[in-house]
């Protein structure tokens, strides 16, 4: 029996836009994936709590936008009670044996990944798969990050076998990007989050 392939798209959603969407499809592709799981954060340490909507405003925004895919949207970190990435996914493979995960980032998140908790032992632990933005990549690729991780890079049309690479392993996908941004959409409508929550008497 295959263990099923699972790519895991962290972040705050804030709120889940087209961006998100064709990032997730592309990696499905590209990767072989059987589903991407968004994983809606209860709070993200290395963002500001100002202006962030309620959990559920966010989650109920990405199940939305992920209608109709193999995407699923979830709140899994806020039921385990994990705060570090590293900690959401050694859970996630405690509680699914079976289940091969892969994480997925943008490079805007590479060119910050050496502020994150154990970012060493994060690699350790599963691929990472790199969506490239080009405003981005000069900034990541040159960053402390890579700097590491360099040395494990495996060539994109090696992507589908990431289940098969020693870790850490790192791949740099490339496809089109939407240009969808949550900044925008919040300037566009501060209180879109009132749109996902139930009224209030």
């Amino acid at each position: 029996m295959n263990s099923r392939r699972i790519g895991l798209l962290g972040g705050s959603f804030n709120p889940a836009h087209r961006g998100h969407r064709r990032v997730s499809l592309g990696a499905i592709r590209a990767l072989g994936l059987d589903e991407v799981w968004w994983l809606v954060s209860p709070g993200n340490p290395l963002k500001p709590a100002a202006g962030m909507a309620p959990l559920a405003a966010r989650l109920a925004s990405a199940q939305a936008m992920a209608r109709k895919t193999r995407i699923r949207a979830t709140a899994i970190e806020a039921r385990l009670g994990t705060r570090y990435t590293v900690d959401t996914i050694r859970a996630l493979q405690r509680r699914y044996p079976h289940v091969r995960f892969v994480w997925l980032m943008g490079a805007d998140n590479l060119d910050q990944f050496h502020r994150w908790r154990d970012w060493r032992g994060l690699a350790r632990a599963v691929p990472i798969a790199v969506v490239a933005r080009p405003s981005y990549m000069g900034v990541a690729l040159a960053g402390p990050a890579m700097a590491w991780l360099r040395r494990f890079r495996r060539r994109p049309e090696q992507a589908r076998r990431w289940t098969m690479w020693r870790l850490p392993a790192l791949v740099l996908l490339r496809f089109r990007l939407d240009p969808s941004s949550a900044t925008s959409l919040r300037a566009a409508d501060p209180d879109w989050a009132r749109r996902f929550l139930p009224p209030t008497d």
